[in-house]
């Protein structure tokens, strides 16, 4: 058996652990956090601005393809116009919070951002809004889940 001296050993774990680390870091697919959020967050702006304007069946045709396929066309709109018609028109948002997740309770493994907005609509002074838009398959952020509370 031959020996490898003890800092040749060193320096290639040392080599292969860089390389490990740049191959993630650039590997495709993979959330660069600083644009992913600004990402994240426009498609979640634009995604909020079809449901305030109460076009529930763009929010759905937008959102991402894991929450297609659990819900309906037909159930979301529905289920939209339960929820936000009794708050009225949308007013203030601000946001509070981003966290980057890579599992949710429910949903697939992969790429998401939950942001939290403080919202004021016409008929509830203080609601918060969550919106999770993930890192769908073709590369672009889509919404995954809304909730109002």
């Amino acid at each position: 058996m031959s020996t490898i001296p003890r800092s040749r050993l060193t320096r290639r774990a040392a080599l292969y652990a860089v390389a490990a680390v740049l191959a993630f870091a650039t590997a495709p697919g993979l959330a660069q956090e600083p644009q992913s959020l600004a990402d994240a967050q426009e498609a979640a702006e634009r995604w909020l601005a079809q449901a305030d304007s109460g076009n529930y069946a763009a929010t759905w045709r937008d959102a991402a393809g894991p929450f297609r396929s659990v819900v309906t066309q037909a159930q979301w709109e529905a289920s939209m116009r339960a929820v936000r018609t009794p708050l009225g028109a949308a007013g203030e948002r601000a946001l509070q919070s981003a966290t980057f997740q890579r599992t949710l309770p429910g949903a697939p493994d992969g790429q998401y951002v939950v942001l939290q907005y403080s919202t004021q609509f016409a008929n509830k002074e203080s609601a918060v809004e969550t919106i999770t838009p993930m890192l769908d398959q073709d590369g672009s952020w889509r919404v995954s889940g809304y909730q109002i509370r």
